[in-house]
């Protein structure tokens, strides 16, 4: 079907007018989860690791335990919210390494070209043909159950991502008449990279990182899933998942069903969150233009 310039101008205008307010849930979902985080030792109605058998599998609701317990007789709210400091934190860790790991090698191989630039090149595309779960299985394989390891693998495996698109805008950047200005005022190419250049291209790389951030979540968790992840009695919300699979054979299915609801609301709030600032820089790179 083919819609006519004024039904174009207002589905546009519809979209504009849904987008805040889906970006405000989004935000709001991540502001409650992110205190939920920092403050569960405070906010929490039970202690996460306290079990009690009397009480496995009761429903939401009952005897004080608002989302139920699980098999083991431990209140699913009081581990889920002490499980989102480790399903938050351990996808952070990812993004602050690809980062800047991402960061260093694109623009050293955009400022540098010729033969540097190749050779970084080829090695990040070498590291983004494999697969960045297989590669935080092999780190686990070797060094053992935990999250330093895969934090480590998933980091090396975001970090062509971000050296993709750092090193993209730096040769935009680098073109245009302000870069020249400042090469002929005498400024050297280090100064004038991370005073000017890097800050330009900084709105991008945050984008970059709320997509980083939800990928990051969902690999972790899956690792966590299958025991790969944190280690009893610590807890996530893919581990969390794991213990539940013989609550949901037992008819009880809140105690997986609310940590895979956390974990895909997160990602649908960071990929939103993401889609905006990405939006909002095409924007201001159009208007720019």
């Amino acid at each position: 079907m083919t819609l006519t310039v004024p039904a174009l101008r207002a589905r546009n205008a519809r979209r504009r007018r849904h987008r805040p307010l889906s970006l405000l849930l989004a935000i709001g979902f991540l502001l409650a989860v992110i205190t939920a985080a920092v403050l569960a030792p405070l906010l929490a109605p039970h202690s996460p690791d306290a079990t009690s058998l009397l009480n496995s599998l009761a429903p939401p609701g009952s005897e004080g335990h608002l989302l139920g317990t699980d098999s083991a007789g431990r209140d699913v709210l009081s581990r889920l919210m002490h499980g989102a400091r480790l399903s938050l934190l351990a996808p952070l860790g990812v993004v602050l390494l690809s980062g800047v790991l991402g960061t260093a090698i694109g623009l050293l191989a955009a400022r540098a070209g010729g033969w540097a630039d190749a050779v970084l090149s080829r090695g990040m595309d070498i590291v983004f043909a494999f697969p960045s779960l297989l590669l935080a299985m092999l780190v686990v394989a070797v060094v053992g159950p935990g999250l330093t390891g895969p934090i480590c693998a998933l980091a090396v495996s975001y970090t062509p991502f971000v050296g993709r698109l750092v090193r993209s805008m730096a040769l935009q950047e680098g073109v245009r008449p302000y870069m020249d200005g400042y090469r002929v005022m005498g400024f050297g190419e280090v100064w004038v990279t991370v005073r000017h250049l890097l800050p330009n291209i900084l709105p991008a790389l945050i984008a970059q990182s709320a997509l980083t951030f939800a990928h990051a979540l969902m690999d972790l968790a899956a690792l966590s899933y299958l025991g790969l992840g944190v280690r009893p009695p610590d807890a996530d919300w893919g581990s969390m998942l794991s213990q539940s699979q013989s609550a949901i054979l037992a008819g009880a299915p809140w105690s997986g069903l609310i940590p895979g609801i956390a974990i895909l609301l997160t990602v649908v709030s960071v990929n939103l969150l993401g889609e905006h600032i990405g939006g909002s820089i095409g924007r201001k790179g159009s208007v720019k233009a």
